[in-house]
């Protein structure tokens, strides 16, 4: 199987880009989970200053594999996934990411963990977990702090999705174009390119401080919330094992 992601460097090392690679869902699995958190943990170069996060395909993610969230797999995807979350909440330059088509779950919550989104207008970014009786854990501490609690609480109890004008319009996204990467890449060239890619690195360290922190102290609470709490209920399991086997799930509210 090729390999999950494609890494490269561009505009004399200044700008690294990052490209997930298996079309056309670009499932957010065991394997692209661990390729990314890899090239956000290899040494960087000084001059770099921002990362171009986007994919290959029509569409951004479907998400993450359902059969990994399973009893007896979740911990340690839940545990690498958010492992790559604080990897890019921390990242030391602006992760840019550029969003096409489906940008579900996981998918979403990589995408969120980013600094700058840009989307195509009619991207569909959204997180569907609780219609398979499960939450998004890093989404509900992203979330509120993106929209604020309303918007959010909104989403995630209704599992609805966003367009990407909507996603602009809520302070989700910064800019909806047809060509959401090149938009990225335009804000690196105008914007962030010009400047000093020491400074900008404390002038992100300083903007996100706070939010950095309140995230990385919510998410723990919330990954034991899904690993010891939901998913000792009969709901979890079986709406996970009913979507796998192509059927409606049957709750019993326990």
């Amino acid at each position: 199987m090729s390999a999950p992601l494609e890494i490269g460097f561009e505009a004399e090392r200044r700008l690294l880009r990052l490209r997930l690679a298996r079309p056309k869902a670009n499932l957010i699995d065991a394997a692209m989970i661990a390729a990314l958190d890899a090239a956000l943990a290899a040494p960087l170069p000084a001059e770099l200053t921002a990362i171009l996060l986007e994919a290959d395909g029509p569409h951004f993610s479907f998400g993450a594999s359902v059969a990994e969230h399973l009893p007896g797999e979740c911990r340690a995807m839940l545990t690498a996934l958010h492992r790559l979350i604080g990897r890019l909440l921390g990242a030391p330059v602006p992760v840019l990411v550029a969003v096409r088509g489906k940008c579900l779950g996981a998918g979403l919550e990589v995408a969120l963990a980013g600094h700058l989104l840009f989307v195509a207008p009619d991207a569909e970014l959204g997180q569907p977990e609780i219609k398979l009786g499960v939450f998004a854990p890093a989404a509900s501490c992203l979330l509120p702090e993106a929209i604020g609690t309303a918007a959010a609480t909104d989403l995630l109890l209704s599992g609805r999705s966003l367009s990407g004008l909507d996603a602009v319009r809520l302070g989700l996204a910064v800019e909806a174009t047809p060509d959401p990467a090149a938009a990225a890449r335009r804000y690196f060239e105008e914007q962030l390119l010009p400047k000093s890619a020491s400074s900008l690195r404390f002038a992100l360290q300083a903007a996100r401080a706070d939010f950095t922190a309140r995230v990385r102290e919510k998410l723990a609470v919330v990954e034991r919330l899904y690993l010891d709490e939901l998913m000792n209920t009969r709901d979890a399991t079986e709406g996970l094992r009913a979507f796998l086997e192509k059927r409606s799930a049957t709750w019993e509210h326990r």
